[in-house]
């Protein structure tokens, strides 16, 4: 194989495993901490019965080949397989991150570290002096290919993301000892995905799955990521049935929160330890521009503005006349309204309705009309609520709209067979004030609302799902405004409304990452929900604040988190009787 020496290191690059230039990150016997028993190879290449492992001692990099001039935007990201810290593993995913990385034009670079774990060191040494080099090597090589040297990502999986979390917070506290010029070279990387990070709680650090599940008062992000000034932006994605908690994220998302640093977070029902929601992490990207300029965003209302999928159309008030319970003369008349769409393909039904700070609200809003003629558009039957607002006078902000919900669902209920669809297959969907309504609904069905009037009110308000997007009000430090710490503060904790009874629905969530009613409403929410053993998803969108959805550019979280709720909705079988 050809060899060539490259600059004062005397690195060497042959072919690799993939095909590509492969290139040693360390001068010939100045890597830290050598044992014999590590060797530097994927998986791939260790199962050919003429691998000798004497001949891959060395940590190295595999450069891909570069991206077309046409997408090309000066970002290279460093591919990082997952193994336990015994093996490097992920050799489909390298190829996959690879081909859909260089597709959105990203210089792409996989980097193989040594393993299995080193002796007498912690699991994760040798990796981490082989990560800070390899950043520095790439680093030092962006002119000649052509890349951004403030424009170095990773992506990666379980312990290689236990890895690219030191790398992300953590470069200021060196790995290892200077080798040579290379290491005058910072170290930090700029942005991450970070897939199903390993071993980041306490309870799990010395790697192993997480013994308590990432729960326990004295279960805490481990103490060697530092959380320091270089810190960057990070989009973390989690599986909700993962031994390696998904709390370790939620706990990793809570911090960058409290630093101010943008990031996302997507955590996924169901999912054990798998790498999901790639699309998720190239939106990501894409929102923070590390994929070139934005484009101009788009208003909802103009993209979903035709209700030609909607077939019959009916409309009922909530109460009897005289039977309002709380009646406030000031008050709006709620109702609901039937949109059956022209083509019905499930039996299911969607219940939305929008926000408004419990002082108005709008079935015909941004937050509802869209989102019910994307569903009509799907086969699915939508019900649009108007509740009672402004605030009653002497009485907790959300009372009326709570028992109008309440009553909404068993007159839905109720009336569901008679229109072909199914009285146990109900979901609710609000935004903002909304997404506490929606709050209420999923978690206190069984904590009545109101007095019984009629027969009707024998119905539980049961639902089988909710939607929150960018619910408010759900953490006390935010109870009647922003969220005063955050809800980043463990102080500031879910409010007492929201019962969690027996009846709690999963739920999804979507919330803008910079929104002052605050995204950790819905994390804290999803952690709860999770501590019950009920799987929700949740997403948090980078840089997007409260209704991120009116308008938002093509190709970001913001512009397609209407596909989410098909796909949440999919994901938990509601769609079951769907006509595929």
């Amino acid at each position: 194989m050809k060899r060539l020496v490259i600059g004062l290191l005397g690195i060497l690059c042959t072919v690799g495993v993939f095909g590509q230039e492969r290139e040693l990150i360390w001068p010939k016997g100045k890597m830290p901490d050598a044992q014999e028993q590590q060797i530097a190879a994927m998986t791939n290449e260790t199962s050919n019965p003429k691998f000798k492992a004497e001949k891959h001692r060395t940590a190295y990099l595999e450069w891909f080949e570069a991206p077309d001039e046409s997408v090309r935007n000066g970002t290279c990201m460093i591919l990082i397989s997952g193994g336990g810290y015994f093996t490097c593993c992920d050799v489909g995913l390298i190829d996959l991150w690879h081909k859909e990385l260089t597709k959105v034009g990203a210089q792409c670079v996989n980097f193989v570290y040594r393993t299995p774990r080193p002796e007498g060191l912690p699991i994760y040494q040798s990796a981490w002096e082989d990560g800070q080099r390899a950043v520095r090597v790439v680093r030092s090589e962006a002119g000649k290919r052509g890349f951004d040297p403030d424009r170095i990502g990773v992506i990666s999986m379980s312990a290689g993301s236990h890895l690219a979390l030191l790398l992300a917070t953590s470069s200021q506290t060196p790995a290892y000892k200077r080798v040579d010029a290379i290491d005058d070279i910072p170290c930090n990387i700029n942005f991450g995905i970070l897939n199903a990070p390993a071993y980041v709680t306490t309870d799990g650090e010395t790697g192993t799955p997480s013994i308590r599940q990432g729960y326990g008062a004295d279960v805490t992000l481990s103490s060697i990521f530092k959380f320091d000034e270089k810190t960057c932006s990070l989009s973390l994605h989690h599986g909700g049935n993962d031994p390696y908690s998904p709390n370790g994220s939620t706990l990793i998302y809570r911090q960058l929160r409290r630093m101010k640093i943008p990031a996302e977070l997507h955590l996924y029902p169901d999912k054990g330890h798998v790498a999901f929601g790639l699309e998720r992490g190239i939106e990501f990207l894409r929102q923070m521009g590390f994929l070139g300029k934005l484009e101009d965003e788009v208003a909802i209302e103009s993209r979903f503005s035709s209700d030609e999928a909607r077939g019959s159309y009916s409309k009922e008030n909530i109460w009897p006349d005289g039977k309002t319970p709380d009646f406030r003369e000031d008050q709006c008349t709620p109702y609901i309204e039937w949109h059956m769409p022209k083509v019905l393909k499930t039996k299911a039904i969607q219940i939305i309705y929008s926000g408004g700070s419990y002082t108005g609200n709008s079935p015909n809003s941004f937050e509802v009309a869209p989102a019910r003629r994307y569903l009509n558009d799907k086969g699915m039957t939508v019900v649009t609520m108007q509740y009672r607002t402004p605030r009653p006078k002497g009485l907790a902000k959300h009372t009326t709209a709570w028992e109008d919900l309440q009553r909404a669902i068993r007159i839905v209920r109720s009336e569901a067979a008679a229109k072909g669809l199914d009285p146990n297959r109900i979901g609710i969907m609000g935004s903002s004030a909304g997404g506490h309504l929606t709050l209420m609904g999923v978690t206190s069905s069984r904590h009545q609302a109101y007095l019984p009037i009629d027969d009707l009110d024998k119905i539980a308000p049961k639902v089988q799902w909710g939607i929150g997007i960018y619910p408010a009000y759900a953490l006390t430090d935010g109870i009647d405004k922003f969220n005063v710490t955050g809800g980043n503060d463990d102080s500031a904790v879910l409010v007492p409304e929201f019962s969690f009874d027996l009846d709690t629905a999963p739920m999804l969530f979507v919330h803008g990452d910079d929104d002052g009613w605050a995204a950790m409403n819905s994390v804290k929410a999803w952690e709860k929900m999770r501590s019950m053993g009920i799987q929700s998803e949740l997403h948090t969108l980078a840089l997007r604040p409260h209704c991120f959805q009116r308008t938002a550019s093509p190709g970001t979280g913001s512009y397609t988190y209407l596909d989410r709720i098909w796909e949440f909705l999919n994901a938990k079988g509601v769609l079951k009787d769907l006509e595929q």
